[in-house]
């Protein structure tokens, strides 16, 4: 890469330990070695987390007319939106701290779509906090989607030993089942197969999870939802070159593609797809949104209001994320 991308760290949840593990990952020189990051949050927010840390660490406001390339390791440079109170509890549920993360992403995208940031990595904002703050969305994903103009999208996990990609997300069992569609099915086939040929992987081994147990079996458990809403899929994926084999049983395709038969798995709704990660670390996984015009990835853990304020924070899955995002941007 001819010049170090800058990468756009959204503070995410200021109540939760978005502030922590920001400060905690941007101790590590390696990353200002390989990229110009740049948080974009409350200042105030990240000395007070620092200070709770116990951290010698400066904060520096810059605003959107500064350089965003005159980082250095040692000074943490925060676009600086002042949007929380500083009494703001740590640990709770606030509007003002759901508002404030939907406005430290909105300003982010803005700057990647004007071209003045590469990526974008998101702290972890929280569901019940964005939504008493006005903005009823089911999480990141949707609200990346919804201010890129981007309709053919998906969520993939990623840690050192199994990706996954999801057909659904953010929406109960029932509606997810209603919402798998041969063509969508097809589309998140093509984003994974587009997404790691793009990453080098030549003719990359996709492996597609049924709904139901034993991906039903032969019609013996469930109503036939493979036949009908998977496998005219699988089918057309082939029959345009993609190295796609499925429906095949959740419960030993993940062991399958972990032990490196296959390099992505397509899970058909939430939980299937995270669990499998998730037992593999949280500490590794990282959230990446493919389909966006952006680079976006992010940790893949909650805003942990049950520790947040008390500095035991791991900085893991963030650092992966920040990787991840150096290596995801375009070359300038």
């Amino acid at each position: 890469m001819s010049k170090k991308p800058i990468i756009g760290i959204t503070m995410g949840d200021g109540a939760g330990v978005g502030p922590e593990i920001i400060i905690k990952s941007l101790q590590h020189k390696h990353l200002y070695e390989e990229s110009h990051p740049v948080v974009i949050g409350d200042a105030s927010r990240l000395e007070k987390a620092a200070a709770l840390l116990d951290m010698n660490v400066t904060i520096k406001k810059i605003s959107e007319q500064d350089s965003l390339t005159s980082t250095s390791y040692g000074e943490i440079h925060c676009l600086d939106l002042h949007l929380l109170s500083a009494d703001l509890p740590f640990g709770q549920v606030s509007a003002e701290a759901g508002n404030a993360a939907f406005h430290y992403l909105k300003k982010a995208i803005e700057l990647a779509n004007e071209g003045k940031i590469d990526a974008i990595c998101t702290a972890p904002l929280n569901k019940e906090a964005l939504h008493k703050g006005g903005h009823q969305y089911p999480g990141h994903t949707e609200i990346l989607a919804e201010l890129t103009g981007t309709t053919d999208f998906s969520m993939m996990l990623s840690s050192p030993k199994l990706k996954v990609i999801h057909v659904t997300t953010h929406v109960g069992i029932i509606d997810a089942i209603n919402m798998i569609k041969p063509e969508r099915v097809l589309k998140v086939i093509e984003l994974a197969h587009e997404t790691l040929s793009k990453s080098g992987i030549q003719s990359p081994k996709i492996g597609v999870c049924g709904i139901n147990p034993h991906a039903g079996e032969n019609g013996l458990f469930g109503y036939g939802e493979e036949e009908e809403k998977i496998i005219p899929a699988v089918e057309k994926a082939q029959e345009n070159g993609i190295n796609v084999e499925g429906p095949l049983p959740a419960d030993t395709l993940f062991f399958r593609a972990q032990r490196g038969d296959f390099d992505i798995v397509v899970a058909m709704y939430h939980d299937q797809g995270h669990g499998p990660i998730k037992v593999l670390g949280l500490e590794a996984g990282v959230n990446i949104t493919v389909g966006l015009p952006i680079i976006r990835t992010s940790v893949d853990h909650g805003t942990a209001f049950d520790i947040a304020g008390k500095g035991i924070a791991d900085e893991g899955s963030m650092l992966e994320a920040l990787r991840q995002a150096v290596e995801l941007a375009p070359e300038k």
